[in-house]
């Protein structure tokens, strides 16, 4: 199959993890990116870029569309990933389907474009162009109603992933326990959500924590905190070095996006996926997936946290079968990237007889 995957890809995580994927499945793929659109120039021109980048339109937005267009029909893929495509005008999708009508378009969205906590202009052309996709990928299961609301001709679910050569046990020389040990770990983005002041509790209650993640976001909001200010500055942390990160810690920490109304997030997966214990906000969607107090733990509060975590670091037998298990049950399930494009193909392939619009 001749697959194509336009996007970003301003990072390795997204993108990069199904065009990998796909590839290892043994299919053609090629690569659309829109992030160097957005690049270079003097300062002002910097700004223009990032304004139309930002707010999706200017002449750059019409180029990319322009460009996506030809592509497709010089290549006539047939598979159009889209990935979070808020750059991708709808008049573009329909003008695909009469260049090239046999390919399939597929549309999937890692944040929730239905939350109430964005701006709506920032999903505006997304929203407009559901109903010309073929197939709309859920991230979340409470977007499946979402989308079929908004006229998707066909909603499935596609969780997140974990990627095995990205995400797996490691034993830590000396000198990398040394940087990276800690008793909790978080890796994360910060929201208001509360996470500071459980982060907090958790140095107040002795514990060794590290934290990592993107410092703009962090360092202003706790530089002035008496239990976290020594995290500053807080740092991002890539391939082997995430790893390494989450191997570190005798547990890790999952806290789920209010933003993005999230019941699970990647993390969910990544943390098992290298042996570590997670410890996450509790939600259904989650108990269902992890055996709590099997596979993985889940808290609803700061008072459930604090209980959880004491229970697990001192007891390292009981931390040590929990996190194997949960690692047995991210391979078992097929949580890993390629049995996710493995359910996509299913997915595409049952299209294939359908007439498209």
């Amino acid at each position: 199959m001749k697959i194509l995957i336009a996007g970003d890809w301003h990072s390795e995580l997204h993108e990069e993890g199904v065009y990998q994927a796909l590839t290892s499945l043994g299919h053609e793929v090629l690569r659309f990116a829109w992030h160097a659109y957005f690049r270079g120039g003097n300062s002002l021109g910097v700004m223009w870029r990032k304004a139309q980048n930002k707010y999706l339109l200017g002449p750059l937005i019409v180029r990319l569309n322009a460009e996506l267009l030809e592509r497709v029909r010089e290549v006539r893929p047939d598979l159009l990933f889209v990935y979070r495509g808020t750059h991708v005008l709808p008049e573009t999708l329909r003008a695909m389907h009469d260049a090239s009508p046999r390919t399939r378009l597929v549309g999937y969205n890692n944040d929730d474009p239905f939350s109430p906590h964005y701006p709506r202009w920032l999903w505006r052309h997304f929203l407009a162009g559901i109903k010309d996709y073929d197939l709309v990928l859920a991230y979340r299961p409470r977007n499946i109603a979402d989308f079929r609301a908004a006229g998707a001709r066909r909603v499935e679910l596609l969780r997140s992933w974990y990627m095995a050569e990205r995400n797996h046990p490691v034993v830590l020389t000396d000198a990398e326990r040394e940087a990276y040990g800690a008793d909790v770990v978080f890796v994360g983005h910060y929201e208001d959500d509360g996470r500071v002041e459980l982060l907090e509790e958790v140095v107040r209650q002795g514990w060794r924590l590290r934290l990592y993640g993107p410092g703009y976001d962090w360092d202003p909001v706790i530089a002035g905190s008496p239990e976290l200010k020594g995290q500053v500055p807080v740092r991002l942390v890539w391939g082997e070095e995430y790893n390494k990160a989450l191997c570190g810690g005798k547990l890790a920490l999952c806290f789920l996006s209010k933003l993005n109304r999230d019941t699970y997030t990647r993390r969910c997966f990544e943390i098992p996926a290298t042996g570590t214990l997670m410890i996450s906000e509790r939600t259904e969607d989650l108990e269902q997936l992890f055996r709590p107090g099997e596979e993985a733990d889940f808290f609803g509060n700061r008072d459930e946290m604090i209980e959880k975590l004491r229970l697990y670091l001192g007891d390292a037998g009981r931390r040590r079968r929990v996190a194997e298990a949960g690692l047995k049950r991210v391979r078992d399930d097929g949580h890993d990237v390629v049995s996710r494009m493995r359910d996509l193909l299913g997915w595409v392939s049952s299209l294939q007889g359908a007439t498209c619009g």
